[in-house]
């Protein structure tokens, strides 16, 4: 069994919310992260894609809100999941 990934950040009261990573996506060029959060009062089917894109040498998730750009993420997703 592989070992689940948890990542930390932050939200807008600054509290600490762990998320899950559910698959690392490569479309072209661009990485994606889909992140499930975790923790007692959270839906299990609760999931958000992120774009990994580098800032001054940083990587930087940002939250995709475009839905063309989500969409193309959910396909690659299932392509991966039921090839």
């Amino acid at each position: 069994m592989e070992e689940k990934e948890i990542m930390y950040f932050k939200d807008e009261e600054g509290n600490k919310v762990a998320f899950e990573a559910i698959a690392r996506i490569y479309l072209e060029e661009q990485e994606y992260l889909i992140l499930s959060p975790q923790g007692e009062d959270v839906n299990d089917d609760d999931a958000f894609v992120f774009r990994v894109d580098e800032i001054d040498g940083k990587q930087e998730l940002n939250l995709v809100e475009d839905d063309e750009e989500f969409e193309r993420v959910r396909k690659e997703y299932k392509k991966l999941l039921y090839n």
